[in-house]
C-alpha cells in the first residue's frame, strides 16, 4: 500500500484490468472479487489509512479529523450541508466502515418495491431480496457478522440495551439484536472482552486485534480493532491477491480512451497538514484500465459523473434521499422503586454504539416503514457534558465545596475527603441520555446537480413529512414508556433539517435509461466498461442501515463483471 507522497508502487503497472475509485463497501468488495478472479486491480482512495491507535481522541486531534485538503485537513470525516439535509461521510481507507455503527441488516423483501414511475411512483428496484440473499450470505461471512451477545455476561447487563428492550416490551414491540460487524468472540469460544482475535492471515496493518471492550467508540474509530472494518477483511484479502492500494490519491477526471478508461488523479501529502493549499494546482497524473469502477460514495461518485461524462444520462442525480435518518433523544428516564421515582441508568458509553433494533413495517395509506435503534456515545462525551454541568453542581453543593476547600487548605483536621469529592460530581445527566436513531423509507425524490463547481441538492423535508412524523411518534412512545422526556435533535428543533449518515441515490439502477443511470449489472448506460458500485446506485432508500445491501449489490455486480470477462 502506498500513500500520496510516494511513487505508484515503484514499477507498478500504468494500465490495469480495473481501477476502483474508493474503498468503502462498494469499492472494497469489488476490488477483492476482481483480484480474486485474477484481474490486475488498482484501488485509489483519497483518504489515509488508520492503523489501530491512530484514531482521534483529544480536542487537538479532532480539530484535524475532518477532510478539506484546501484547508490543510486530511481527516476521516467529510461533512456536507444542503438546504434541508446535511450528510456525514467518510474519507479513509475502508470508507464508511471506519466510522459507521457496524449494523448489518438485510433489506426487507417487501421494500424492494416496484412502483410505476410513469404514474407518479418514486422507486423501482430491478433486483429482489431473493437475488441478493446469496450475496448477503457471502458478505456476512467475510465481515464475521455477530449479534450482540446479550445472553452472556457482561453483555447482558448493558444498561442501554436493557432499558431499550424493556421500553419496547411495554409497548408491545419487539426489540432484537441485529448482526454487527464486530468481533465479540473467536470461533468456538465464548464472548469475552479484550481477547486477542484469531486471524488466519495477517491484516494489511500487521497489527493484532482484540475483541470488543464495550467503550462506545465505534463511530470515532475502534482503537483495538474489534470492528471488522473493510481494511481488516476485504482490502487485506485484495492486497494478498495482488491488488494495488493507494491512499491519499484523489481522482479528479476520467474519460473513455481506446476502448478503456483514462483516470486523472492528484496526490495529497499530510506534510501539508494544517496549512491551506491551492489544491487546484496539484499535478494531475494519469493511468488507464479496461474497466473503471466508481465507488466514491453517493456524493463523491455522483459528483465525478456530473463533472466528467460528455453526455449526461437523463436521470443522473435523481432519487437522492437520506435513508430516512432522524435522531432524537430521551432524557431523564425514570422507574418506580418501592413507590418512589428513581433515575433509570442508561450509561450510553457502555457497549458498541448500536446494540438493538425495532422494525416498523409499512402501513396502509402509504405510511412508509422504518427502524429505530439505540445509540451510544464515547465516555469522553459524558465528561464534556459533566464539565458543562459543573458550575451548577458547585452552586447546588456550595456548602460541601466550601468544606472541601477548608480542608484542602488545612483549616479543618478531617483527612478523609472522599465523600466530599464524590458529592461534587452531583448526579450526572449523561447517565440518563438515550439517543434514538430512526431510519427507513423517506421519499427518494431529490436531485443532485452541479451549481458551478459545487454539488447541490433540492431534496426537501416536507415531501417526507408524514414519514418523519411517524418516526418521531415512535420515539415519543419509547420516551413515554421509559417515563422520560422526549427531545428532538437541535437541527430539527431550530431548522427542521435532518442529518444523514446514509445518503443514497444519484446514479440509480434501472432496467433501462428511462428508469436509471446504471443497469442491474452496475454498468452505466451508454458507457461500456464504466461501473458505479456504491450507495448512489440505490433507486430508493434501503430502510435499515444500507452498508450490507451496498456490499451485497457490489458482490453481485462483481459476479457479472467476471462473467462478462469469461473468468
Amino acid at each position: 500500500m502506498t500513500d500520496g507522497g510516494q511513487a505508484m508502487a515503484g514499477t507498478a503497472e500504468r494500465h490495469y484490468d480495473a481501477i476502483v475509485v474508493g474503498s468503502g463497501f462498494g469499492g472494497s468488495v469489488t476490488a477483492y472479487r476482481l483480484a480474486e478472479a485474477g484481474l490486475r486491480v488498482c484501488v485509489l482512495e483519497r483518504g489515509k489509512a488508520y492503523p489501530l491507535g491512530s484514531f482521534p481522541r483529544s480536542p487537538y486531534a479532532f480539530q484535524r479529523a475532518f477532510w478539506d485538503p484546501s484547508r490543510g485537513l486530511y481527516g476521516m470525516y467529510n461533512v456536507w450541508s444542503f438546504d434541508h439535509i446535511g450528510a456525514v461521510v467518510s474519507s479513509a481507507l475502508g470508507g464508511g466502515s471506519i466510522i459507521y455503527a457496524n449494523v448489518l441488516i438485510r433489506k426487507d423483501p417487501e421494500w424492494f418495491v416496484k412502483e410505476d414511475l410513469n404514474a407518479g411512483g418514486f422507486e423501482y428496484w430491478p433486483v429482489t431480496r431473493e437475488d441478493l440473499d446469496p450475496h448477503y450470505d457471502r458478505v456476512e461471512a467475510m465481515l464475521n457478522a455477530q449479534a450482540y451477545p446479550v445472553d452472556h455476561p457482561p453483555y447482558d447487563q448493558t444498561p442501554r440495551t436493557v432499558a431499550f428492550s424493556a421500553a419496547a416490551e411495554r409497548l408491545g414491540w419487539t426489540a432484537y439484536q441485529p448482526k454487527l460487524a464486530v468481533t465479540f468472540s473467536n470461533p468456538g469460544a465464548p464472548p469475552v472482552p479484550g481477547e486477542t482475535i484469531v486471524e488466519e492471515e495477517p491484516n494489511l496493518h500487521g497489527q493484532a486485534r482484540r475483541t470488543c471492550i464495550l467503550v462506545g467508540e465505534c463511530d470515532i474509530g475502534c482503537q483495538v480493532g474489534a470492528k471488522n472494518t473493510l481494511d481488516f477483511n476485504y482490502l487485506s484479502a485484495a492486497k494478498r491477491k495482488g491488488a494495488e492500494i493507494h491512499t491519499l490519491t484523489e481522482v479528479r477526471t476520467f474519460a473513455p480512451r481506446n476502448g478503456g478508461w483514462e483516470v486523472g488523479f492528484v496526490r495529497h501529502d499530510t506534510a501539508h497538514e494544517g496549512t491551506p493549499l491551492d489544491t487546484g494546482r496539484l499535478a494531475v497524473e494519469t493511468i488507464t484500465a479496461d474497466r473503471l469502477v466508481l465507488a466514491g460514495g453517493t456524493l463523491g461518485s455522483t459528483y465525478l459523473l456530473l463533472r466528467n461524462l460528455p453526455r449526461i444520462p437523463r436521470l443522473l442525480g435523481s432519487r437522492f434521499n437520506g435513508n430516512g435518518d432522524l435522531l432524537s433523544i430521551v432524557r431523564n428516564p425514570r422507574r418506580r422503586v418501592d413507590g418512589r421515582w428513581a433515575r433509570t441508568i442508561i450509561d450510553p458509553g457502555r457497549g458498541p454504539v448500536i446494540t438493538s433494533a425495532i422494525r416498523f413495517p409499512d402501513e396502509g395509506g402509504g405510511r412508509r416503514g422504518f427502524y429505530v435503534q439505540d445509540i451510544g456515545f464515547p465516555d469522553f462525551v459524558s465528561w464534556m457534558l459533566q464539565v458543562v454541568e459543573t458550575p451548577g453542581a458547585l452552586w447546588r453543593f456550595r456548602n460541601t465545596a466550601l468544606r472541601l476547600l477548608r480542608r484542602l487548605i488545612g483549616r479543618e483536621r478531617e483527612t478523609d475527603l472522599s465523600a466530599e469529592i464524590s458529592e461534587l460530581f452531583g448526579d450526572p445527566s449523561s447517565i440518563g441520555l438515550l439517543p434514538l436513531a430512526g431510519m427507513g423509507r423517506d421519499v427518494p425524490d431529490g436531485w443532485l446537480r452541479l451549481r458551478g463547481e459545487r454539488l447541490n441538492s433540492d431534496w426537501q423535508i416536507h415531501r417526507s413529512s408524514e414519514y418523519f412524523e411517524r418516526v418521531r411518534g415512535a420515539h415519543r412512545q419509547l420516551a413515554k414508556a421509559l417515563d422520560g422526556d422526549f427531545n428532538d435533535s437541535l437541527t430539527w428543533t431550530f431548522g427542521r433539517r435532518v442529518v444523514t449518515a446514509h445518503p443514497l441515490g444519484g446514479a440509480p439502477i434501472g432496467r433501462d435509461e428511462t428508469e436509471g443511470v446504471v443497469s442491474p449489472d452496475g454498468e452505466v448506460f451508454g458507457y461500456p466498461g464504466l461501473y458505479v458500485v456504491d450507495g448512489s446506485v440505490m433507486p430508493g432508500p434501503v430502510g435499515p442501515n444500507p452498508s450490507l445491501t451496498i456490499a451485497a449489490l457490489a458482490d453481485r455486480f462483481a459476479d457479472r463483471m467476471i462473467e462478462a470477462r469469461g473468468g
